[in-house]
C-alpha cells in the first residue's frame, strides 16, 4: 500500500505485530516524497567549469 517491496517491514526478523505497525506509520512513502522534492527544491543550475566537459 506504501508502494515499498512485499516483506519490507514483515519479513524483519525480531519484529513484531506492533513494531510493524509503528514503523510503517512513522514511514513515507516513496512516492509522495519524491513528488514532494520534485515541487519543493529549486532548480540547480549546470556548473559553468562542469559543462567544459
Amino acid at each position: 500500500m506504501q508502494g515499498l517491496d512485499a516483506g519490507w517491514v514483515t519479513a524483519t526478523p525480531g519484529l513484531g505485530r506492533p513494531a510493524q505497525l509503528t514503523a510503517l506509520g512513522n514511514g513515507v512513502v516513496p512516492q509522495q516524497a519524491a513528488r514532494a522534492l520534485q515541487l519543493l527544491a529549486p532548480p540547480f543550475p549546470r556548473c559553468p567549469r562542469c559543462a567544459d566537459r
